[in-house]
């Protein structure tokens, strides 16, 4: 089985480089280490996900979703305030007070 799918390095969960000395390491030192070797390899494939997974949590909303939500707002302001302008000022201020906060409590997590 072939995998042809190029990562960048920087993006790639296991560096080709480091995958390489891993197998090297398991090679030369033979099949009585075998277990340790694959085990720190386990570990240490472990923490970068775990690394990944606390990054992703922590950043919260990716960059194209806030843009979606900054669009699919502006989409919809323009039939909300032509509808909120049948009740005059205060359902126009009313939905454009909901809009900002929409999108200030999408926007800064």
């Amino acid at each position: 089985m072939s995998y042809n799918r190029q990562m960048p390095e920087e993006e790639a969960l296991v560096p080709r480089e480091e995958l390489r000395a891993t197998l090297a390491a398991q090679r030369e030192l033979g099949p009585d280490y075998e277990a340790e070797v694959l085990d720190r390899f386990a570990a240490e494939l472990e923490r970068r996900i775990q690394s990944q997974l606390t990054t992703r949590r922590e950043s919260g909303l990716t960059s194209e979703q806030k843009t979606g939500i900054v669009i699919v707002s502006i989409v919809t302001a323009i039939p909300m305030i032509a509808i909120a302008s049948g009740t005059g000022l205060a359902g126009v201020v009313a939905v454009c007070v909901a809009l900002v906060l929409v999108n200030a409590v999408a926007l800064r997590r």
